[in-house]
């Protein structure tokens, strides 16, 4: 498949289900996050390879702390790896890697990773990687709230002056469009804090029976084929 004019120009995606993937396999649920990973890489070549200008994943939410330290210490892990294999390798594609949310509770070694990812990557436009890290919906506009209210106090920004436009500028978000398609794997029907404001026109893809690491080209296409199928009228007729 290539994308063409009626397809999206960009595609978020709830990578959800890694630790029942290997549940059903009778694996630790180590095992179901290095799949996943696997997949992340598959699914951003493939994004690129078919022309998509941007694809944001959900990689960890504001909630998953919640989790047990184990498995947040391994997902911790894989991002650095990750990110080292993104810093070291030869990477020939025109990628610009950027992570949404509050990377100040990460490791340095993480928020190094990301920083110089984000530097070494700028200038890249053929395709933007987002990558939503310790981001949680609500928490980013609470963020942008305090910011917006401290410019309005300060007198950079006048509060009659404040529109959808000037909210959207504050998020971190704020340099891609809103996304076209939202597609979430492991029969979960939910955005779960996910781009909550960037959401409200998303058409929404929920494929049946899919867990993460399972999600491959093939249901990519069907996401996208679905998507061309709809009629997007944003409130009008």
């Amino acid at each position: 498949m290539v994308i063409d004019e009626r397809g999206p120009k960009h595609i978020a995606i709830i990578m959800d289900g890694n630790r029942r993937w290997a549940k059903a396999r009778n694996m630790d649920a180590t095992k179901g996050h290095v799949a996943g990973v696997e997949t992340v890489k598959k699914i951003v070549k493939y994004a690129y390879d078919i022309g998509l200008e941007y694809l944001t994943l959900y990689a960890f939410s504001t909630e998953n702390w919640k989790r047990s330290q184990t498995e947040v210490s391994l997902l911790m892990k894989l991002f650095e790896k990750y990110t080292d294999e993104l810093l070291n390798g030869d990477e020939k594609r025109e990628i610009r890697f950027k992570v949404y949310g509050d990377i100040s509770a990460l490791d340095k070694k993480i928020q190094n990773n990301i920083i110089r990812l984000e530097e070494k990557s700028k200038n890249n436009k053929k395709m933007v990687l987002g990558i939503c890290l310790n981001y949680g919906g609500r928490d980013e506009l609470l963020n942008a709230t305090k910011n917006i209210v401290e410019d309005v106090v300060n007198g950079k920004l006048k509060k009659e002056d404040i529109t959808k436009d000037t909210i959207s500028s504050y998020l971190y978000t704020k340099d891609v469009p809103d996304p076209d398609l939202i597609i979430r794997t492991s029969n979960e029907y939910r955005l779960s804090n996910f781009l909550t404001w960037q959401s409200t026109y998303s058409e929404l893809y929920f494929p049946e029976n899919i867990m993460w690491p399972d999600f491959d080209e093939k249901q990519m296409d069907k996401a996208i084929e679905e998507y061309i199928k709809r009629n997007r009228r944003f409130g009008g007729n």
